[in-house]
């Protein structure tokens, strides 16, 4: 999910919304060559991202389905986690943080939301949106924002995550998607902000990810409200495999990492072969 103006030819905009010719009905939302949601609004339990059904996965194991949660999105694209949420638990109440007012406009026109949804949108980003919420306001935080094909830098440091710290509940869960490439040395520095103000944490990516041979996905999950023994028995359990890390073993990768400040707080690295290939 991300923010990013429309990119225009000589023959007008670049089309954000690409039918899915395989699903009738169903749409990717592409922007800047990378494809940032993709939206099935006859099933929204059909997750074409694998990373967006680890975030699911961390959500069914956290909350028990048909019960009542509040949730902040940062970021909004196809809004893809927000139908699902509004699906598996209708009286859920979620607000949608997206500063891209042309393209939410665009996805509703394709894709409306359900009726009664309890789904919110605001064109604000993450930092404003955040700041204009009240303390403990959420269950669930789920921070999904990319400026093109990176994380931007304002996502990254302490004083962000203290802000989405103080909106959640004592027991309410941050999950965050982002990703990074070879040595994993900006994950490892996100991660040891979040562990300073959060714990449990469990981070999960796929093997080729973790041995640094692929750009990918890394999804962070954390919070009191967090089984993680549960998770990595879903992530065993998953057709396509992937590998969470927890307690000791997070430890030891992270080897004294250290959290990005405002200061020194970057954008996650640029997918080496460019926008497109990773997902």
């Amino acid at each position: 999910m991300t923010r990013q103006e429309d990119a225009t030819t000589a023959a007008g905009p670049v089309p954000r919304l690409i039918p899915d010719r395989e699903r009738p009905g169903s749409w990717f939302v592409r922007i800047g060559g990378t494809d940032q949601s993709y939206v099935d609004p006859y099933d929204p339990t059909y997750l074409e991202f694998d990373y967006v059904q680890r975030i699911a996965d961390i959500i069914d194991c956290t909350y028990p389905e048909s019960g009542r949660i509040t949730a902040v999105h940062v970021g909004g694209a196809g809004m893809t986690i927000p139908r699902y949420i509004a699906h598996t638990r209708p009286t859920s109440g979620q607000i949608v943080l997206e500063p891209d007012a042309t393209l939410t406009a665009e996805v509703r026109a394709a894709v409306p939301l359900p009726p009664a949804s309890g789904i919110k949108v605001r064109a604000a980003d993450g930092q404003a949106g955040l700041a204009a919420l009240r303390a403990e306001y959420a269950d669930l935080v789920v921070v999904d924002a990319f400026a093109g094909a990176q994380v931007p830098a304002a996502f990254a440091g302490l004083p962000w995550l203290a802000e989405v710290r103080r909106v959640l509940r004592t027991t309410g869960t941050l999950v965050m998607n982002i990703t990074d490439v070879g040595a994993l040395e900006y994950t490892r520095r996100v991660v040891a902000g979040v562990r300073t103000l959060f714990t449990p944490v469990v981070v999960g990516a796929e093997p080729s990810t973790w041995r640094g041979r692929r750009f990918g996905n890394v999804v962070i999950a954390a919070g009191g409200a967090l089984d993680p023994h549960n998770l990595i028995r879903r992530a065993q359990a998953a057709v396509f495999p992937y590998r969470l890390l927890f307690d000791l073993e997070l430890d030891r990768w992270l080897g004294g990492a250290r959290p990005f400040t405002d200061a020194d707080a970057r954008s996650s690295p640029y997918p080496p072969d460019g926008p497109g290939t990773y997902r």
